[in-house]
């Protein structure tokens, strides 16, 4: 009988060459609130797919997305609390079931720190607290999972903070501030094939990029041109690559739509 599962175990098995056709991006864009991660999120996501209606947004953001629904007509899934893994996955598999091609998880942040999310049921826990996180850290590790191993393009927004580190200075722990942090589990961006930074003038930076399409580039602004460009990167032959040119500046954001006060 051991013999014959084995055997089955083996008959799964798979070699293949590699495709890069077979990639679908997984994208992180952080930044502050205000700093138009989700008009920079859609945006691009437009620019992978090239038709709206092939867009979902799951909205935590009491519903941000539909301020920007002068840009086409994608789709909305609003996700209320309780924010825990499952409800994430719950409407990642929606979204599949639709045949979204590209799926905008905004924000993730609430997954981290929102009502029923991983800090809140930690918190309510009784015993002992690091072992709490042994039963926590695989119903994260759930989510993540999901986000990797889903057949569309996936965009995750992640607000920062500003993040400080404590110094010793005569006899004294002064605060310094060391950057932005971004609200999520630590090490998320390892997982993201990219990552862009945005700052409060709507302009992005790589700070993870497996593509090499953004690496050592100066700051740009997100839109529609950048969403081509990974596409690009996701389809193009891995034995007929060619150097990407220079990203233009102002690439194709509208900083002049965004409603003011609204963006996220």
């Amino acid at each position: 009988m051991g013999e014959l599962r084995l055997l089955f175990y083996f008959t799964i098995m798979e070699i293949r060459k590699s495709e890069r056709k077979k990639a679908k991006i997984k994208l992180a864009i952080q930044g502050p609130s205000g700093s138009g991660k989700t008009y920079s999120a859609l945006k691009v996501a437009y620019g992978l797919c090239g038709n709206w209606d092939k867009i979902t947004v799951i909205d935590t953001e009491n519903q941000s997305a539909d301020l920007y629904s002068h840009l086409g007509e994608y789709n909305v899934l609003p996700l209320d609390a309780p924010y825990s893994p499952t409800r994430y996955i719950e409407a990642i598999k929606m979204c599949e079931q639709v045949g979204s091609e590209v799926i905008i998880i905004d924000s993730t942040s609430q997954e981290w720190e929102g009502i029923g999310g991983i800090l809140n049921q930690h918190s309510l826990m009784g015993g002992n607290s690091f072992t709490n996180w042994n039963k926590m850290t695989p119903k994260h590790n759930a989510f993540i999972n999901a986000v990797l191993k889903s057949p569309a393009h996936v965009i995750l927004t992640v607000r920062t903070k500003q993040d400080y580190v404590l110094n010793e200075k005569n006899g004294k722990f002064i605060p310094q501030k060391v950057g932005m942090k971004g609200i999520t589990r630590e090490g998320l961006d390892y997982e993201m094939t990219l990552v862009f930074e945005i700052d409060m003038k709507h302009y992005a930076t790589a700070t993870k990029d497996r593509t090499g399409v953004f690496t050592g580039k100066p700051e740009f602004m997100l839109g529609e041109k950048v969403g081509a460009r990974i596409l690009k990167w996701c389809n193009e032959d891995l034995g007929k690559s060619k150097p990407e040119p220079q990203l233009e500046a102002a690439g194709s954001f509208e900083p002049n739509k965004f409603p003011n006060g609204t963006s996220h």
